[in-house]
């Protein structure tokens, strides 16, 4: 069975699309906290973009490379596509560093 996806780290919520044939409707196997897990896709998701491998409430963490790399924008179910449509990025975010910076500042 060749990998479809790629979990980065055991707790990452989201693995990395590696087939350029991710189309909605088709069933794909993860594993997942050692386990192999049937998902389906519920939206194409273009390669190199993120899919949910576990459920994602609004405002919990997007984790990928074991690392928080934004949070949900809205509740994302597993086999969904996971991007700039539903999630903010805290990745390259100035605007957080210069808040961070200045609230440091002040103490």
């Amino acid at each position: 069975m060749a990998r479809e996806v790629h979990l980065v780290a055991p707790t990452d919520n989201t693995a990395t699309v590696i087939s350029r044939e991710m189309t909605e409707g088709r069933m794909i196997s993860v594993e997942v906290d050692g386990d192999v897990k049937n998902i389906g896709i519920l939206k194409d998701i273009p390669y190199g973009h993120k899919i949910a491998v576990r459920p994602i409430k609004k405002g919990d963490p997007i984790l990928k490379y074991g690392l928080s790399i934004g949070t949900a924008l809205e509740d994302i179910e597993v086999g969904d596509h996971v991007h700039v449509h539903n999630i903010e990025s805290n990745r390259g975010r100035g605007d957080l560093y210069a808040k961070t910076k200045s609230e440091k500042e002040r103490i």
